[in-house]
């Protein structure tokens, strides 16, 4: 994107572009996001664990300022937390260097509290359809329950930020508490019936590409297969 666009957006890749060396955050390959707005020089970033003061970092050197943060799920490779025998830097230690907003689904906020430690007070929750706007650039909040019961996800200016929810290659997973097969597959749909054809920018690096056209994905994703509820629960092994 030319350096002249107000928007401001820029996809980071854990253990290559923030927390580089931390072998956790390399196997995981998440994405975060950064989203601003150029003249005014706000931004979000979306996601932020591993090495969450390396992104600040980051939108600063690009000449912007932290002014929110939008989680999509509770997952500590997210947010931070415990995770398998480690404990993950994330949201508690990027409030402790700036004080700004934490946008969580109303559905997750608890979850999100209790993985991260932050008190449901330090949290700003949100229906289905809410925006946040981040100087001039509006994104909508869209609520998709199936990988945990409060994920969500961002649509703006043709790009969908999709968490766990819709990978390139698949989705998240249903296994874990609080995943709901039906839901997931409910949620699935709504995105496919977005408007405008966005780019989707998934939560992991799982594929081939980084990112993209809903269009494409929507042909090559095998969780577009199923065309009903019973054929996907056939499918999930439900």
């Amino acid at each position: 994107m030319a350096s002249t666009d107000r928007l401001y957006f820029r996809q980071l890749l854990s253990g290559r572009d923030f927390a580089a060396g931390d072998m956790m955050a390399q196997q995981m390959r998440n994405f975060a996001y950064l989203i601003g707005d150029r003249e005014t020089g706000d931004a979000v970033v979306v996601d932020p664990a591993y090495a969450a003061g390396d992104l600040v970092d980051a939108l600063e050197a690009d000449g912007m300022h932290l002014s929110g943060v939008l989680v999509t799920h509770h997952h500590p490779d997210h947010v931070g937390g415990s995770m398998m025998g480690f404990t993950l830097a994330g949201l508690a230690e990027l409030l402790e260097r700036v004080e700004v907003p934490v946008h969580v689904n109303t559905h997750e906020a608890l979850w999100v509290s209790r993985v991260t430690g932050i008190p449901m007070s330090g949290l700003t929750a949100h229906e289905h359809g809410d925006k946040v706007s981040v100087g001039a650039i509006d994104i909508e909040l869209l609520h998709t329950p199936g990988h945990t019961p409060g994920s969500q996800c961002f649509l703006l200016d043709g790009r969908l930020v999709a968490g766990d929810t819709l990978f390139l290659d698949g989705c998240g997973r249903t296994d874990f508490p609080g995943g709901d097969v039906d839901e997931m597959f409910r949620s699935l749909q709504q995105l496919a019936a977005l408007s405008g054809d966005p780019t989707v920018f998934p939560g992991h690096w799982y594929s081939i590409e980084p990112s993209a056209a809903l269009s494409d994905v929507k042909r090559s994703n095998y969780v577009y297969k199923a065309s009903n509820l019973d054929q996907w629960r056939t499918l999930m092994g439900a």
